[in-house]
C-alpha cells in the first residue's frame, strides 16, 4: 500500500472514531429517570437547590426581576402558598411560564417541587 493510501486509510478512521465519539449527547440517555416522584421532599436537600439553580439568576435578593423574590424560605412560601410557584413551572395559562426563555423544567424536578407543596411545603 502506497504512503498516500495508508495516509488516507488512517484520516478516514480517525473521522470515524471522532464522529462515533459523538453519539451519546442525548440527555435523556445520560441521565436517565431513576424512578417515579419520590416522597419525604426536603426543601434544604431537594427544593432550595433546585430553585437556587433555576431561579436565582433572575429571582434573587440581588436580580429582583419582576420584583419576585425566591431567594430564602420565608419568601419563597408566599408564592407556593398563592400557587404562583407551582403554576408558573407547570406552565399552567393563569401563570406567566418559567423559566422565563428557557424550557421547562424536566418533569422530575417539577414533581419534586410539585411532591413538597403537597406534603405542606415544610421548612426542613
Amino acid at each position: 500500500m502506497s504512503y498516500m493510501a495508508r495516509k488516507s486509510f488512517w484520516i478516514s478512521c480517525s473521522v470515524l472514531f471522532l464522529l462515533t465519539a459523538c453519539y451519546y449527547d442525548n440527555e435523556e440517555e445520560l441521565y436517565p429517570d431513576t424512578g417515579g416522584p419520590r416522597s419525604n421532599i426536603s426543601y434544604s436537600k431537594d427544593v432550595e437547590p433546585l430553585i437556587r439553580n433555576n431561579c436565582y439568576v433572575c429571582h434573587s435578593d440581588a436580580a429582583r426581576l419582576g420584583n419576585v423574590i425566591l431567594e430564602g424560605y420565608p419568601k419563597l412560601i408566599l408564592y407556593v402558598n398563592d400557587g404562583s410557584l407551582l403554576g408558573s413551572i407547570t406552565h399552567d395559562s393563569r401563570w406567566t411560564a418559567m423559566p422565563s426563555g428557557s424550557a421547562r423544567l424536566p418533569q422530575s424536578q417539577i414533581d419534586i417541587v410539585r411532591i413538597w407543596i403537597e406534603e405542606g411545603a415544610k421548612n426542613n
